[in-house]
């Protein structure tokens, strides 16, 4: 319990016990001149013996008919005594509100929470001061789902569909061809130098506030082929509640992604409550050019940084500039930036997501094309980092889900 808190539990009872006698608070009457109704009254009261009254729930140290005998400052402090006492007690962790309730009581949330106590109470040994509480994570498998396939390709797709006209040569070109055709199996057979040239085409050769304008529309207008419904609302519900509960409690929590730095700031500070400035993700070469005199940022059909694997520490470090005390991932492409979150001094927490739900959302890891999950899976195992089963470990996966 907070020590103010006991402080005012535990402190000296002897004023209110004191005038609780009838015959002591009428010979110190005089202290009080306004509680004195007549003089009469008062004589009838000095005559009068002291009598036991039981003490009942509602006023612990005497009843109704003390009240009337206590001085008024006495009876205020008593009841703002009492009114600490019970707000102290509601702020005790025993009744305090659940701050992950899509959470099931497991291993995996237990070691959330104690993770969170231990670095953020000022008594523990683990304790890390505010300015050094950074939180990364993933956000394709992490935050929000990547299945049929991530969802920034969908986009690119949509992007590829749309500038077809003025490139008929895709429609016999690899993988704009398996992008025209909406054959996400051939799209993803494709050789990752090829995928990132696609990436960078679609997202490419336009201003960054044009691009910011097709990124708003398509999530406005875009749904999954499997839900019916805007990409953002297959974000993990669980996982908002843990941004929120980092969040409340100092945490500074970032995104470290290989998804374009652009594309997720356009919505990330909506959906999850993360800022543009908190995102580390990947980026195309920008320019800045004059159009109509004025200055703009115009993004380049080139990536300049791909951020993935053991990009993401070097990342972290070049734009957070702090190693973080906190990692979440689902994927070996977030294996080092897990690792080297978890090789920190003091207590360190390094998050798994396994995707293991294929009637809520899907199930997959070590053979997956999208999200493979092998060595992060087996380094979460041999280092004891907290692995999360969707299917047990979470009642519902997204925000429209209803629990069992």
């Amino acid at each position: 319990m907070h020590a103010h808190f006991l402080d005012i539990l535990c402190g000296p009872w002897d004023d209110f016990n004191q005038v609780t006698d009838p015959a002591s608070q009428a010979d110190r009457r005089w202290e009080y001149p306004t509680m004195n109704a007549n003089s009469n009254d008062q004589q009838r009261r000095r005559s009068q013996p002291a009598q036991s009254h039981n003490r009942g729930a509602g006023m612990p140290l005497h009843d109704a008919a003390q009240t009337k005998h206590t001085p008024r400052h006495l009876q205020i402090q008593l009841w703002m005594r009492w009114f600490a006492i019970v707000t102290g007690l509601l702020s005790h962790p025993l009744f305090a509100a659940d701050p992950l309730p899509s959470w099931q009581e497991s291993p995996s949330k237990r070691q959330i929470l104690d993770f969170v106590e231990s670095v953020t109470n000022t008594s523990s040994k683990w304790h890390v001061p505010a300015s050094q509480r950074i939180a990364t994570f993933d956000n394709d498998g992490t935050l929000w789902s990547e299945h049929p396939l991530y969802f920034q390709f969908l986009f690119a797709i949509d992007r590829a569909k749309q500038m077809a006209d003025v490139h008929p040569e895709w429609n016999t070109q690899q993988p704009f061809q398996a992008a025209l055709e909406s054959d996400l199996a051939a799209l993803m057979k494709t050789d990752g130098t090829a995928l990132l040239n696609f990436l960078a085409v679609t997202h490419g050769g336009l201003s960054l506030q044009d691009f910011e304008k097709s990124v708003t529309k398509w999530l406005q207008t875009a749904q999954h082929p499997r839900f019916n419904r805007p990409y953002t609302d297959l974000v993990f519900q669980p996982m908002l509640e843990l941004l929120t509960y980092l969040r409340t409690h100092g945490f500074k929590n970032y995104i470290v992604s290989g998804g374009d730095n652009e594309f997720l700031r356009v919505w990330t500070q909506r959906v999850y409550g993360i800022p543009p400035e908190r995102i580390v993700g990947s980026r195309l070469k920008t320019q800045l050019v004059l159009r109509d005199g004025q200055p703009i940022l115009f993004r380049l059909p080139e990536f300049e940084f791909f951020n993935n694997n053991e990009r993401k520490p070097i990342s972290i470090r070049t734009f957070i500039g702090q190693r973080p005390i906190a990692a979440f991932g689902n994927s070996d492409g977030d294996l080092q930036m897990l690792q080297w979150a978890a090789a920190g001094k003091g207590k360190r927490l390094a998050l798994v997501v396994q995707h293991t739900d294929p009637e809520r959302e899907w199930a997959y890891d070590r053979g997956s094309r999208v999200g493979q999950l092998d060595k992060a899976l087996d380094a979460a195992h041999e280092q004891e980092w907290v692995v999360v089963n969707m299917k047990t470990d979470w009642k519902i996966i997204y925000p429209f889900q209803s629990a069992p």
